[in-house]
């Protein structure tokens, strides 16, 4: 742990401009300061990490492709896609996890000119519990300098938590985004089960975010197109087809569309539904133009963009906290562990590979929501059950000679094993998305990528620790 100290809290700023530092491979003092206390790091670490308040960072990539690395890559230096949206400025917030990072890339790649804003706090819950992504993935700020030198194009940075009004302020007032993609939150429902702190840290990250995200545009910036990431969780598992954000009903004799009831199903969950209502609320009061993507499961790691190098890789969680159900099931079968499925398998959701999610968010922001409205897609492209996914990669397992089990485990979560699921998702199929659909050969590309870095894997990560109604037992965490 006393690496870890040393790694993350020694900053070194010097000026940029008069409102700007420049934070080289490290935490925002407040986002770390405020991480360090939410998660009761020891006093001493905690104290040893203690650093001034600071104005917004920002980082420019200032690196220009070599001949070579345009010869090699046919993208490099141009743009992608229609030139009309050359001039379109995106902000996306939590632009270094799982789907920001993809969208930020995919979109730069497409000509937006991209600010990515976050606080880097996910990498932090690594080192708390323990956990790594089988890729190894690089710096954000060497990210961002190497998309540079691939594809000529600059992304910006800005260091810092959305928790903090005045920081995030000094981001909006610098960029001046035309859209702001929010991925932002603390997004795992097992890690917001673990404790009352990380439920607090959740909720309060997640909703308190979310609401100076909805003020900045308001002061800031009214026209301003709010994509905000939401969950098909927030609907749960009701008996009826559930449908994009509203539902028509009558009662005694009287009709109306009113919002699609929320059955969430953990504190993250809750979260979301927060975030929705709070959303839908300064839509009507103030204007804003907003669209919710209630996605499902997000599967896959490779994009256009992520491929074009080493260190351009996405993360890619397969343990109990973080990890997905498909991801996780082939990282499972690449290391000759059973595939564990929770209590009955019958738990049924929306799926969709992730690079559906960066072009769900693109149709978002080309055709943004009216000043006022309040828009629900529900992004997904195919349902399955968790049994449903263990046989798929229990077959494709078989054809590249991987000798697959399944197992049933007990059910860490408080959910329903069996149940009717029926979601409606065309309003994105409207708008032209065009689906990658999970076939034999995706199957085979995501377990032979487990397979290269299957010597990453760490085996005590795979079987669930965190329990819904034993709520306080921790996992396993990094010994200080």
């Amino acid at each position: 742990m006393a690496h870890f100290a040393s790694a993350y809290c020694n900053i070194n700023t010097y000026p940029v401009t008069k409102n700007f530092f420049r934070i080289t491979d490290s935490y925002s003092a407040i986002s770390l300061n405020s991480a360090l206390q939410t998660h009761r790091c020891p006093k001493k670490i905690f104290e040893s990490c203690k650093l001034r308040q600071q104005k917004p960072s920002i980082f420019r990539a200032t690196a220009t492709p070599t001949s070579k690395e345009i010869e090699k890559n046919p993208l490099s230096g141009s743009f992608q896609g229609d030139p009309s949206s050359k001039s379109k400025k995106v902000m996306i917030i939590g632009g270094d996890g799982y789907c920001g990072w993809a969208t930020a890339l995919h979109l730069s790649n497409k000509g937006y000119e991209v600010a990515i804003v976050d606080n880097l706090v996910r990498r932090l819950f690594d080192h708390q519990l323990g956990l790594e992504s089988l890729t190894p993935i690089t710096s954000i700020q060497n990210r961002i300098q190497r998309w540079k030198s691939i594809a000529g194009r600059t992304i910006q940075l800005y260091i810092g938590d959305i928790c903090d009004f005045e920081f995030l302020s000094e981001a909006f007032k610098s960029f001046d985004p035309e859209s702001v993609v929010h991925f932002g939150e603390q997004r795992s429902a097992p890690f917001s089960m673990i404790d009352r702190s990380r439920a607090v840290y959740t909720q309060h990250n997640n909703v308190i975010g979310t609401l100076n995200v909805l003020f900045a545009i308001k002061e800031f910036s009214e026209e301003c197109h709010l994509v905000k990431l939401g969950t098909m969780g927030e609907y749960g598992t009701p008996n009826i087809d559930i449908e994009e954000g509203y539902i028509t009903i009558t009662h005694n004799g009287r009709t109306d569309t009113l919002p699609y009831p929320k059955q969430a199903s953990s504190f993250y969950h809750l979260s979301k539904v927060h975030d929705s209502h709070n959303i839908a609320f300064t839509c009507k009061a103030w204007g804003i133009r907003a669209t919710d993507l209630n996605q499902g499961v997000v599967y896959g790691v490779r994009t256009d963009e992520t491929e074009m190098h080493e260190e351009l890789c996405n993360r890619f969680d397969y343990d109990g906290v973080f990890g997905t159900a498909l991801n996780r099931f082939c990282v499972q079968a690449a290391v000759g562990h059973p595939l564990t499925v929770y209590g009955k398998g019958g738990q049924t959701r929306g799926y969709l590979d992730i690079r559906d999610t960066v072009q769900c968010v693109e149709l978002a922001i080309a055709n943004p929501a009216k000043p006022g409205e309040f828009r629900v897609f529900n992004q997904f492209t195919e349902q399955f059950s968790v049994n449903d996914l263990a046989k798929l990669v229990t077959n494709a397992g078989k054809k590249i000679g991987l000798d697959v089990q399944t197992i049933s485990v007990p059910n860490p979560r408080v959910e329903a094993e069996e149940h009717y699921y029926n979601a409606k998702h065309t309003k994105l199929i409207e708008l032209g998305l065009q689906p990658h659909l999970l076939s034999d050969s995706l199957l085979d590309s995501v377990l032979n990528f487990a397979i290269k870095f299957k010597d990453r894997v760490d085996a005590a990560q795979i079987m669930p620790t965190v329990s819904w109604k034993k709520i306080g037992a921790k996992p396993r965490t990094v010994s200080v």
